[in-house]
């Protein structure tokens, strides 16, 4: 069996490959891991998104958890950043997500936050799954009155919508926004947020029925979006994921505006503010080649890691940088919460919008995205990792490199999530590096397949 935790913690096809007992076994390993070193009876709080497999998954989970002795708050449908805050705000011992984040329906996943609200390192993870390996050899589960219990709240995405309005407290009076909540955890906490500061608010698949979360909207698919914003005449377009931890956006003429070009519109507005740390951004190297060209201009330096916001936050902590993320729209504002929150990066570009009095069109050319292609091949999850050791691929990529050398660059890597391999080239010419990474993408898939 391969590893369990990828980049952003268990995910696969609910109840098939990750069943039932796989987040029973999880929920009580990593209540137990987590919670080892406390001397009081332990409590875990457990949030979920709206797809209809969450609540066979969330009970799972919270039964194991119960079984080895913990208490268990369960908030039910928030965004994944609502349980890094809220596991902080009740000083809870630990948080877990059931989420699959922008996949599709059939997905899901489960992600732990430990008490500060941050994601696990790979040394608790590798814990957590040498323990549901040993078939929980050494825990002892308690009976009778020592069984954990389950705590429901209801009120608590109201705690998350008051502590966003309390970070930015911008007054939206006069902005009409089209918003597009995915089918999913934003449908509430994000609309209502955006309405109590003022704002016109036209939401869209804001309706999950369980079934339809990622359903060609959100995020992932923005073309309604796109063209609503300016059917409706509106200032900016606001589109979520399924979990509300990342954040795209639509500007006035319905042109999509990535994460690279909110962080750069965000992140110069804070610098003139006195108010982004060390004056430095946080991305990875998937960033577009002109958000850090953009730094150059701006005087903003650029630390860069590997792709995953979890390395992104590793680097942030070590630095001390209060701003970072990636270009698919997961963005740390490390002074209000633990992990990408698409409520907190919208009212952070919204701020910047009532505040300049700009348009967004205006503000996002502060950056040129070079074009750039990317290009997924669908490969078994088990070898993803291992596609150099094949020399005709390893070959394919070497001489891709050479000849895309001073003028672009050539970036490959596995998914963190799924079973893929991603091919991503830039350079000057649309229409070549779109050749390119296919036919590379094609190579890789035929060899590995």
């Amino acid at each position: 069996m391969g590893r369990l935790f990828g980049t952003d913690g268990v995910r696969g096809v609910a109840n098939a490959e990750l069943t039932p007992t796989l987040a029973m076994q999880l929920g009580q390993a990593g209540a137990y891991i987590l919670t080892r070193e406390n001397e009081h009876k332990p409590t875990i709080m457990v949030g979920c998104d709206t797809r209809i497999s969450g609540d066979m998954l969330a009970n799972a989970l919270m039964a194991g958890a119960c079984s080895v002795g913990a208490n268990v708050v369960y908030v039910g449908v928030v965004p994944t950043p609502a349980v890094a805050y809220l596991t902080r705000k009740y000083k809870v011992d630990a948080g877990v997500v059931i989420s699959a984040s922008h996949n599709p329906v059939e997905f899901n996943g489960i992600k732990f936050f430990d008490g500060n609200g941050y994601k696990l390192p790979d040394a608790l993870e590798d814990e957590i799954e040498s323990l549901i390996a040993s078939k929980m050899e050494g825990i002892t589960f308690p009976t009778g009155s020592s069984v954990g219990k389950i705590k429901y709240r209801t009120d608590a995405r109201e705690e998350y919508i008051n502590h966003a309005m309390k970070a930015i407290p911008v007054n939206l009076e006069g902005v009409k926004i089209v918003v597009d909540c995915a089918e999913g955890a934003a449908y509430y906490t994000s609309v209502e947020t955006l309405k109590e500061l003022g704002a016109t608010v036209v939401a869209i698949h804001n309706n999950p029925d369980g079934t339809n979360i990622n359903a060609n909207c959100g995020s992932t698919h923005m073309e309604e979006l796109m063209a609503r914003v300016v059917y409706e005449g509106a200032h900016i377009g606001l589109a979520f994921d399924g979990d509300a931890d990342r954040l795209l956006a639509v500007d006035e003429k319905g042109k999509r505006v990535d994460g690279d070009q909110i962080m750069a519109i965000v992140g110069n507005h804070m610098k003139n503010q006195g108010q982004l740390k060390d004056d430095t951004i946080v991305a990875t190297v998937m960033s577009n080649l002109g958000f850090f060209l953009m730094g150059d201009a701006y005087g903003i330096h650029m630390e860069q890691t590997k792709v995953g916001d979890r390395y992104v936050l590793e680097r942030m902590k070590e630095i001390g940088a209060n701003l970072g993320g990636e270009q698919s729209g997961h963005i740390i504002f490390l002074d209000e919460n633990t992990t990408g929150d698409g409520l907190l990066s919208a009212l952070h570009l919204l701020q910047v919008l009532v505040e300049t009095g700009k348009p967004l069109s205006e503000l996002a050319s502060i950056m040129e995205v070079l074009p750039q292609s990317l290009i997924n091949a669908r490969v078994p999850n088990h070898k993803k990792e291992s596609y150099m050791e094949y020399p005709e691929i390893a070959e394919a990529i070497e001489e891709l490199t050479e000849k895309f050398a001073g003028e672009g660059r050539v970036l490959i890597r596995p998914s963190g999530t799924e079973p893929l391999v991603r091919v991503m080239i830039e350079g000057k010419d649309q229409k070549q590096i779109e050749e390119e990474a296919r036919k590379l993408a094609d190579l890789i898939q035929n060899v590995m397949l």
